[in-house]
């Protein structure tokens, strides 16, 4: 497999992996507390660098199996 083509598929896998993980720690915002002119459903705490790393790592992961699948033959994906 080409590396642009590898390159490609951790690409895909990984902007998956991160629509999974953008959820995780969200909390809803008591409307009492907003500003005037602040969006409630904004989260207070983005932790955008923090789940780009958990990202990375998962989609890695996942990667790695693929590439494992793909390289030992169980999957063929040239048929």
């Amino acid at each position: 497999m080409a590396w642009n083509t590898m390159l490609a598929i951790y690409f895909v896998i990984w902007w998956l992996v991160l629509f999974m993980v953008l959820p995780w720690g969200v909390s809803r915002v008591n409307p009492d507390d907003l500003l005037p002119g602040e969006d409630p459903g904004s989260p207070q705490k983005g932790r955008l660098l923090l789940k780009f790393a958990v990202t990375t790592v998962v989609a890695g992961v996942f990667f790695g199996i693929f590439l494992w699948v793909e390289q030992s033959g169980l999957v063929s994906f040239r048929e």
